[in-house]
C-alpha cells in the first residue's frame, strides 16, 4: 500500500512539474517545485526546539463562517452605551438606573449569527460609551466603581438568560482611561456571579501604561489576562513582552477595503507576530453597513451599506483574512521558526501539534499596504526565490495545499486561488517559491480550504427618493426604525399607551441625560437618514415635545456632517420649541440663524413640521401653513435629512415622509 502510495504521489509531481513547465499564465504555477536549485537564503520551518506562542485567533470588531470566506474565529462587539462612537450611537441595555432590556440594538442579532455560522467564534465585549446616570453628574464612568462593573457584568449575564450567549472576553473601556481598582472589582464581581470563565482584556489603548503598571501590582497582574494594543504597527514593547501575558492587536485595520487596504491587513496579520509576538488581530471593522460619507466610510472587510436595495460586495480583505483563518484555529501554535524574507515580506507557520502544517507568506509592498494609522517607515520588497525547508516532526509530510492571492493590477489580480498542491515526498521536505511582490500564499496540510460561492447581490440603488414611515410596528425585531442612522441620542419604536388613535406607535428620542461619552457628542439629539447628495427635497414629520416650556424639536434637510463630526454639522434645521418659538438654523448647534420668530406651540401636543429645500431658498410650514418662506441657503449643497431634539429629552415622531431629488 505504502508502495503505490509512493508511485502514485511521483506520478502526480510529473504532471504538476509538467504543468509547470508549460504554463504561460503566472497564475497557474506561480512557484517553482523542489527540484529546483535557488538563489537566496533558506528558511527552516521546524518544531524540534518546541512552538512560540498559542494562537488566539483573528476576528473584527461588530463574524464567522467556517471554510467559505473569512472565516473569523473572534467577533468583538460594543457594548452599546448610548453614546456616539464613531459612525453612530448603539443602545444601551441600561438606559436608565431602574432600566434592563437585552433586546436594543442590533449586537445580539449579530453575536447570534455569527454562534449560527460558527459555534466556536469568540466572543468579546467592550463599552465605548456608558450611559449618563453611571457617572452621577460627570463625564467618567470611574465615579462609583462597584456600580460600573455592575452595569457590565448585567451585559454579561443578559446575554446569556436572554440570548444563551456566553461571552469570553470583556475590556475595560475603549482607547480611554483604565482604573486599576476597577479592574480588580470587575474580576470579583464576574467571579461572584460565576463568571471565572470571562477574562479581562486591557486596556484596548497603548501597551506602555498598562504592562508597566501590571509590572508593580501583582493583583492587576493576577486579574489581567491578555494585554490588548490598538493600531500599534506590527509592534509591542519590552514591558508587555515581560509579563508574559497573551497580547493581542484587539483592534487594528480600519482601512478603506480596497486592494491596498488587504495589503495592510495581509501584512498585519503575519507581522503582528512576527515582530510584537500577537497571537490575536482584529480588525475595526466587520462590516462596512453605515452612510459611506460617516467617517472611515468602507472600512470594513466587506461592504453591505444599502439595506434598501440589499446589495453588497464582497471585499479583496475577506479573501486575505481566509489566507489565515481558514487553515488555522485558535488552539494551534505559531512555530519559533517565523520571521522576514530576505528582500522583502514576512512568513510565519502554525502548527495544531497532531501532525497539520500552515505557512503563510506575504510579500506586501509599501505603497500598496498601508493601513491609515500608524505611520509605516519605508522598506522595499523584490522579487525573490525563497527556499522552505520543513524538519522536525514536518520533514515527513508529503503534500501541501496551496492557495494564492495577487493584489494589483486588474490583469494581474488574483483573490484567493487554490493552485495545484505541492508534493514533497522526493524532496527532502524542501520547497522553493518565486516571490513577486504584493503576493500571499498559504501553503498547508489541511485540505478543507473553499473559496465560497454566492449568488450574486442585488443591484446597487440609490436611497429611493420617495421615503415614508409610519412606525407602525407592534412587535419590532429590531429597537431602532431602518434606515435611520442615530447620531447623538437613541430613536426608538415607541408604543404610545396614552393614544390609541393615529399616534399610537411612534419613534422616541429615549435619552433624558447625555451619556458619559467616547466622542464629542452634539448638545442636541439628532437622527440622519437618506440619500448624502440630495439637494432639493421636501421633508415632513408629525412631532411631540414632551418636556414643557424647554422641550424643542427639529427636522432638517442637507446634514452634512455625522459621526464623531456630528456637533460641526451644518444643514437647514427647522425648530420649534414648547416656549412658543421657532427657529431657522445653518448648523446642528444653532449658532447661524437664518430666522427666528413666535409661534403658538405648546408641549403634549402633536404638530405637523414641513421643510422645504429647492435650490439656494427653504421654506417651512406648520400644520401645512407658511410659517418662513424663501429663505436664502447657500450652504450646504448637499446632505441627508435628520430629526432630532433641543436636548436630552423625550419627544416623539411620526409619519415621516421625505420627497428628495439630486
Amino acid at each position: 500500500m505504502a508502495e503505490w502510495l509512493l508511485s502514485a504521489s511521483r506520478q502526480r509531481r510529473v504532471k504538476a512539474m509538467t504543468a509547470a513547465a508549460g504554463s504561460a499564465g503566472r497564475a497557474a504555477v506561480p512557484f517553482l517545485l523542489c527540484a529546483l536549485l535557488a538563489p537566496g537564503g533558506a528558511y527552516v520551518l521546524d518544531d524540534s526546539d518546541g512552538l512560540g506562542r498559542e494562537f488566539d485567533g483573528i476576528g473584527a470588531v461588530s463574524g464567522g463562517g467556517p471554510n467559505f470566506g473569512a472565516s473569523l474565529h473572534i467577533l468583538k462587539v460594543e457594548i452599546g452605551g448610548d453614546g456616539q462612537t464613531t459612525d453612530g450611537t448603539e443602545p444601551s441595555h441600561m438606559h436608565y438606573a431602574l432600566d434592563e432590556n437585552y433586546f436594543r440594538g442590533y449586537e445580539w442579532w449579530l453575536m447570534k449569527e455569527a454562534k449560527k455560522r460558527n459555534p466556536n467564534i469568540t466572543l468579546i465585549g467592550l463599552p465605548w460609551s456608558f450611559p449618563g446616570w453611571l457617572g452621577k453628574g460627570f463625564d467618567w464612568p470611574y465615579v462609583n466603581l462597584q456600580l460600573t462593573a455592575y452595569y457590565v457584568v448585567t451585559w454579561i449575564v443578559g446575554a446569556k438568560r436572554y440570548h444563551d450567549l456566553d461571552i469570553d472576553y470583556i475590556g475595560i473601556w475603549n482607547e480611554r482611561s483604565y482604573n486599576a481598582n476597577y479592574i480588580k472589582i470587575l474580576r470579583k464581581m464576574l467571579n461572584s456571579q460565576g463568571l471565572q470563565r470571562v477574562k479581562i482584556i486591557a486596556s484596548d489603548n497603548l501597551w506602555e501604561s498598562i504592562s508597566a503598571a501590571m509590572l508593580l501590582d501583582a493583583e492587576l497582574f493576577k486579574v489581567v489576562d491578555v494585554i490588548g494594543a490598538h493600531y500599534p504597527g506590527t509592534h509591542s514593547v519590552k514591558d508587555a513582552r515581560l509579563t508574559g501575558k497573551k497580547l493581542w492587536s484587539s483592534e487594528d485595520f480600519s482601512t478603506l477595503n480596497s486592494d491596498t487596504g488587504a495589503g495592510c491587513w495581509g501584512r498585519i496579520l503575519n507581522q503582528n507576530y512576527v515582530n510584537g509576538y500577537m497571537t490575536s488581530t482584529i480588525a475595526w471593522n466587520l462590516v462596512a453597513s453605515y452612510y459611506e460619507q460617516l467617517p472611515y466610510g468602507r472600512c470594513g472587510l466587506m461592504t453591505a451599506q444599502e439595506p434598501w436595495s440589499g446589495h453588497y460586495v464582497v471585499e479583496s480583505p475577506v479573501w486575505v483574512s481566509a489566507h489565515t483563518t481558514q487553515f488555522t484555529q485558535p488552539g494551534w501554535y505559531y512555530l519559533k521558526t517565523v520571521g522576514h524574507l530576505e528582500k522583502g515580506g514576512s512568513y510565519v507557520a502554525l502548527t495544531d501539534g497532531l501532525g497539520n502544517l500552515t505557512i503563510i507568506i506575504e510579500t506586501m509592498s509599501h505603497k500598496h499596504s498601508k493601513c491609515i494609522r500608524p505611520f509605516l517607515p519605508y522598506f522595499n520588497v523584490s522579487q525573490q526565490f525563497a527556499t522552505f525547508v520543513l524538519k522536525g516532526s514536518f520533514s515527513e509530510i508529503p503534500e501541501l495545499q496551496v492557495w494564492y492571492t495577487k493584489l494589483g493590477k486588474t490583469s494581474e489580480r488574483f483573490l484567493f486561488k487554490q493552485l495545484d498542491s505541492l508534493w514533497l515526498l522526493d524532496s527532502n521536505g524542501s520547497f522553493t517559491l518565486k516571490l513577486q511582490e504584493d503576493e500571499l500564499f498559504t501553503l498547508t496540510t489541511l485540505t478543507t480550504g473553499r473559496k465560497g460561492s454566492y449568488l450574486p447581490p442585488p443591484k446597487s440603488q440609490r436611497f429611493p427618493s420617495t421615503y415614508k414611515d409610519d412606525f407602525n410596528v407592534d412587535y419590532p425585531f429590531f429597537s431602532e426604525a431602518p434606515n435611520f442612522a442615530d447620531q447623538t441620542g437613541v430613536f426608538e419604536y415607541f408604543t404610545n399607551m396614552e393614544d390609541p388613535g393615529e399616534h399610537h406607535f411612534t419613534l422616541r428620542q429615549v435619552l433624558n441625560q447625555r451619556p458619559i461619552t467616547w466622542a464629542a457628542d452634539a448638545s442636541n439629539t439628532i437622527s440622519i437618514i437618506g440619500d448624502y447628495n440630495w439637494t432639493n427635497l421636501t421633508i415632513k414629520c408629525d412631532v411631540y415635545i414632551e418636556t414643557p416650556d424647554t422641550g424643542g424639536v427639529f427636522i432638517a434637510g442637507r446634514v452634512n456632517k455625522g459621526g464623531i463630526l456630528i456637533r460641526s454639522a451644518r444643514g437647514i434645521f427647522f425648530w420649534i420649541f414648547a416656549n412658543g418659538s421657532y427657529r431657522v438654523t445653518g448648523d446642528l448647534a444653532g449658532w447661524i440663524i437664518y430666522a427666528l420668530g413666535r409661534v403658538e406651540v405648546t408641549a403634549k401636543t402633536w404638530y405637523t413640521l414641513t421643510l422645504t429645500i429647492k435650490g439656494r431658498f427653504a421654506s417651512g410650514m406648520l400644520n401645512d401653513k407658511f410659517l418662513w418662506t424663501d429663505i436664502p441657503v447657500n450652504f450646504p449643497k448637499n446632505g441627508w435629512a435628520a430629526i432630532g431634539t433641543h436636548s436630552f429629552e423625550f419627544a416623539q415622531f411620526d409619519n415621516f415622509h421625505v420627497e428628495a431629488t439630486h
